[in-house]
């Protein structure tokens, strides 16, 4: 008869081995299906990780970029569970410096109900704004959703990462920004899209990486789901930097899409080829909006003003003119950059915002731009907070990442990500299933946007677009608060749009659909 010893061993293996094979063939966690056995560690921890921090490590609020507390957030809105927290604030407001607090009004506007845009299940809040009609471009068109995926190319994340997000972005109705890598099949799942071009013009190029506008129309005509056109200038990890694929991670597929040769470094320039100036730039903009006829606009972070006001003064002249602007804070980015250009370049998305937008503003040009903002708002009071700013729209990258699986282990730059995300390696992307991933992504964008129309409406507003900055006060840490209009030099009525737009997004919130037998029966 086999020693005891033996015989536990062996059912142990077995038991083990049994695991192994239900992680490696489940589809619900990418970290077991890449690192079985080992991988229920990082969930074990991760349970008593509230614990640990409280008595050794750190406290909710403490870990960057994003705390626990605002990841908890996000997963628990990705999968469906309950995303309240418990036992009040552990925030000390009254000493904290530059902490927002949003006035609910006495009598809050009431829910939507059944059948009106923003009810449930999907949340639905279309841009106050649409996008391109201020510069009458062909294809103008009202985006359904205030929320949208910023710019993650297909190269810096995997194509099951590519995959997941278009299938949820048609989901929940959203836009998904290409990235500067070009229109990879994975973006052409369902979901609607924004195409960026960047400095190597990735997609739409010619051999010596010039703009091939026949290329850009051609793409244009053949994928219908592009609604837009961006130009990026610069990105809030690494403005007036350019970016680096490795030689390692430029596959044949990835070559074909961008136009670069196989194994090669894919250097992106850190300026643009196609103009040298704010007027060379619209007049690109103005050629690519009348063959495309698509709106087209810039992403930049904010860092000299001198463009800016540039720009303001151009398009005050009423002949030419971008139809959106995408302001991208110094305190994002998805992928890899040096550690003084992610600290220390750009100005974060509040400061940056706030200059710009005053800057239309006091050109009288602020209403006939749509403005999207970008640099970790993929939070409810984030959100809240640009929407007082004057942006229409915004965008999110790292948060979309994480409600896909990334667990912020900011091995972005290493090609090694653990969740399949940010990777180029077959073993640890097989782990992201695109079908469930694409879901949690759609979750997460409808609970935040359900969630900012909670605080629109406790406010007194219908919609985020006529939530202001009387809004707001700013505590600062000192038994103090400031009013946001003196904080930001806003001028009264600034980051609300225009009368008719207020106007017209106010009937559309509160206008009934007809339900399908009625519809069907007139």
């Amino acid at each position: 008869m086999p020693h005891p010893l033996i015989i536990v061993a062996a059912v142990l293996g077995g038991l083990l081995a049994l695991v192994v094979i239900y992680d490696l063939f489940q589809r619900s966690h990418a970290i077991l299906r890449n690192f079985p056995i080992i991988g229920h560690f990082r969930y074990m921890l991760e349970t008593i990780g509230p614990e640990l921090r409280q008595y050794i490590v750190t406290s909710n609020d403490e870990e960057r970029p994003f705390s626990r507390d605002e990841r908890t957030w996000i997963y628990t809105s990705s999968k469906k569970k309950n995303n309240y927290f418990g036992f009040g604030t552990d925030n000390e407001l009254e000493r904290q410096n530059n902490y927002l607090v949003f006035k609910q009004a006495a009598f809050p506007y009431r829910e939507p109900e059944a059948g009106e845009p923003g009810a449930g299940p999907d949340y639905d809040i279309p841009c106050a704004k649409v996008l391109g009609a201020a510069r009458g471009r062909k294809k103008a068109f009202r985006p359904s959703s205030i929320v949208n995926v910023s710019a993650m190319s297909y190269g810096s994340l995997s194509r099951n990462a590519i995959e997941a997000i278009n299938r949820g972005a048609a989901l929940c109705h959203c836009l998904h920004n290409t990235g500067e890598g070009g229109v990879a099949p994975y973006h052409k799942l369902g979901g609607d899209l924004i195409w960026q071009l960047g400095t190597g013009y990735y997609g739409a190029r010619t051999d010596d990486g010039r703009l091939d506008m026949k290329k850009l129309i051609d793409e244009c005509a053949a994928t219908p789901a592009i609604k837009a056109i961006e130009v990026k200038l610069s990105q809030g990890a690494k403005p007036g930097l350019g970016g680096v694929l490795p030689g390692k991670k430029v596959t044949a597929e990835i070559s074909r899409i961008r136009g670069i040769p196989v194994g090669k470094d894919c250097l992106s320039p850190n300026r643009h080829r196609e103009f040298d100036s704010v007027d060379g730039m619209l007049d690109l903009v103005e050629k690519i909006a009348e063959e495309t006829g698509l709106p087209v606009g810039i992403k930049s972070a904010v860092g000299e003003i001198a463009f800016w006001e540039e720009l303001a003064t151009l398009m005050a002249k009423g002949d030419r003119g971008v139809d959106y602007i995408a302001v991208d804070g110094g305190e994002g980015g998805t992928g890899a950059a040096p550690l003084v250009f992610s600290d220390h370049v750009a100005l974060p998305f509040k400061i940056g915002m706030g200059r710009v937008y005053r800057v239309f503003a006091e050109e009288g040009v602020h209403e006939s731009v749509v403005f999207a903002g970008a640099g970790k708002l993929g939070l409810p009071e984030s959100a809240m907070f640009g929407f007082a700013l004057g942006c229409d729209m915004i965008q999110v990258a790292r948060e979309a990442m994480m409600a896909i699986g990334c667990i912020q282990a900011q091995r972005c730059h290493t090609g090694h990500c653990p969740a399949g995300v940010a990777t180029q390696n077959r073993w640890l992307m097989r782990g992201l299933d695109p079908t469930l991933k694409s879901a949690r992504l759609a979750n997460y964008v409808k609970v935040l946007r359900k969630e900012i129309l909670w605080l629109s409406r406790a406010c007194g507003v219908v919609h985020p677009a006529l939530f202001s900055a009387d809004h707001i006060e700013i505590l600062d840490g000192r038994f103090g608060a400031t009013g946001f209009s003196e904080v930001f030099g806003y001028e009264p009525g600034w980051g609300l749009p225009s009368e008719k737009d207020r106007a017209e997004i106010e009937r559309i919130m509160t206008s009934k659909t007809e339900e399908p037998a009625a519809a069907a029966a007139s």
